[in-house]
C-alpha cells in the first residue's frame, strides 16, 4: 500500500505530485543535479514525518515514548549494582524487595470455593466473569510468587540464578515491571512499586466480590479483562429482556461527581 503512492502513473504525469497528504513531500520538477540537491536541502523536512510512511501522527509520539523508555532503561542497567560499604548490596536490596512484595500479595484464589458461592447460571453472567477474573489473576499471582521465591533462593545459593531469573531481578532492582510478568499481566504503565500496590487493591476487589457477593457497583478499570465484563453486562440484559445481544449497545453518562 505504501509503495503504491510512489510507484504509480501520477508520479510521471502530474507536476509536483504529492507523496503525502500535507504536501510536505512532492516529486520535484525535472532539472539538473544541483536542483534536486537544493530541493532536498531546502524543502524536505529535516525530521521524517510519519505521514510519508502511511502512519498517523500519534506514531511519532509512540516512537518518542519507546525511545525514551529504552534510553532510561539502558541508563538504569548501567548504574552500579553494588553500593558503598555503608549501603546495601544488590542482593540485600533484592531480598528486601522480594520479601516486601510477597508480604503484600495474598495467596491465589480458590476457584472451587468461588464456584460454589457463585455458581455459573444462564441468568447471571457476572459469575462467569468472576471465575474468568480469578483464573487470570491466579496465573499472574503464581508467576509473581514463584519468581520472587526463586530469586530469594538463588541469592542464598539454593537454586541456580538462571538468565530469566536474572532479568527479573534486574527489573525489580530498577523498580520496573519484569518483562516475564508482563506476558501474564494486565496492561500497566506503572513502575513496579505502584504496580504491586495496584495489584493488591485489584485482588482485594475480587476477594470482596467472592465473600460478599455481586457488587452494587463495579471498579471497571480493576478488571483484568474489561471486555468480558462489558460482554457479561450485555448478556444479562439480553437474557432478562429477551433481546438479541447484537442489538444492544452500551452508552455512557458522565456525572459531575
Amino acid at each position: 500500500m505504501i509503495l503504491a503512492d510512489f510507484y504509480c502513473s501520477d508520479v510521471v504525469n502530474i507536476e509536483n505530485h504529492k507523496l503525502s497528504e500535507s504536501g510536505a513531500y512532492i516529486v520535484p520538477s525535472d532539472g539538473m543535479k544541483e536542483d534536486y540537491i537544493s530541493y532536498i536541502e531546502e524543502r524536505m523536512p529535516i525530521n521524517e514525518l510519519t505521514e510519508i510512511f502511511g502512519m498517523h501522527d500519534n506514531a511519532e509520539i509512540t516512537s518518542a515514548i519507546n525511545y525514551t523508555n529504552e534510553l532510561l532503561g539502558t541508563a538504569l542497567i548501567l548504574q552500579p549494582r553494588v553500593t558503598g560499604s555503608a549501603g546495601k548490596t544488590q542482593e540485600q536490596v533484592l531480598s528486601d524487595a522480594c520479601a516486601d512484595i510477597l508480604s503484600k500479595l495474598p495467596k491465589p484464589f480458590d476457584p472451587e470455593y468461588a464456584g460454589k458461592k457463585h455458581p455459573i447460571t444462564y441468568e447471571e453472567s457476572m459469575n462467569t466473569v468472576l471465575l474468568q477474573e480469578i483464573l487470570r489473576y491466579n496465573k499472574l499471582l503464581v508467576l509473581v510468587r514463584s519468581s520472587l521465591v526463586n530469586i530469594s533462593k538463588a541469592i542464598k545459593g539454593e537454586v541456580v540464578m538462571s538468565q530469566a531469573l536474572e532479568a527479573i531481578s534486574n527489573s525489580i532492582f530498577d523498580n520496573r515491571i519484569p518483562e516475564g510478568w508482563k506476558k501474564s499481566s494486565y496492561p500497566s504503565l506503572k513502575p513496579l512499586a505502584s504496580y504491586i500496590v495496584d495489584l493488591a487493591v485489584r485482588l482485594e476487589f475480587i476477594n470482596t466480590w467472592i465473600e460478599k457477593g455481586i457488587p452494587t457497583h463495579y471498579w471497571i478499570s480493576g478488571f483484568f479483562f474489561t471486555q468480558s465484563f462489558l460482554t457479561g453486562i450485555k448478556q444479562n440484559f439480553a437474557r432478562r429482556y429477551v433481546i438479541a445481544i447484537d442489538q444492544i449497545e452500551l452508552d455512557f453518562e458522565v456525572f459531575s461527581k
